[in-house]
């Protein structure tokens, strides 16, 4: 059974959720209707992992992501957004969010969002893909950093001792290796790591 901390303010998506989850083996352990009843509650249950609405009164879910990471806190957090902007996303990633899912998205990807990261992965849903990879959409050239992070890929290493190595977050290596797969038309580590030593070699 999947255990699920869920802070939303808005009745209709937690009456969702239940159905949602209901009969699946996932089911909510603990609630929360504000940032701050969120970062009260949450120490209080044993989940698997927590669902944060983006927008909420008496602090936002990043607000609530930012003051979980500052306690050393690492528990699986995916968050539930209508809408996010750049500013907001970029903190995100940064803080190590495992996933990020549009409300506008189809029911069954939450589910498989929450499967993901409740088995230690990350999820981004697509839309919000396509937005970081239109960063670097105009310019194909990997970065010196883009390089650094394909010869750590190349070598094994995953996200969190690349981001040792590089004094930077697992988040920041997320946003890294996604604009790397959009710019060099991959779509996995295997792949990258094949291609490595041809792109890499453009730089030298």
């Amino acid at each position: 059974m999947t255990r699920i901390f869920l802070a939303d303010d808005h009745p209709m998506i937690q009456t969702a959720l239940d159905a949602l989850l209901d009969g699946t083996g996932r089911t909510i352990v603990g609630r929360a209707t504000s940032g701050a009843e969120a970062l009260e509650r949450i120490g209080r249950v044993r989940a698997d992992v927590i669902i944060l609405d983006v927008q909420m009164p008496g602090g936002s879910g990043i607000h609530v992501l930012r003051e979980l990471r500052k306690r050393g806190d690492k528990d699986p957090v995916i968050l539930l957004t209508a809408a996010i902007d750049d500013e907001a996303l970029r903190e995100a990633l940064a803080l190590n969010a495992n996933g990020i899912v549009l409300k506008s998205s189809d029911p069954s990807l939450l589910i498989e969002c929450i499967d993901h990261v409740a088995q230690g992965g990350d999820w981004i849903d697509k839309p919000i893909r396509d937005r970081i990879a239109e960063a670097g959409a105009s310019d194909r050239t990997l970065s010196d950093r883009e390089c650094e992070v394909v010869r750590l890929v190349q070598e094994g290493l995953k996200n969190r001792d690349i981001a040792a190595r590089l004094r930077i977050t697992e988040g920041t290596v997320k946003v890294y290796l996604h604009r790397i797969f959009d710019k060099i038309g991959v779509n996995s580590r295997t792949e990258l790591a094949i291609k490595a030593d041809q792109l890499v070699g453009r730089r030298s």
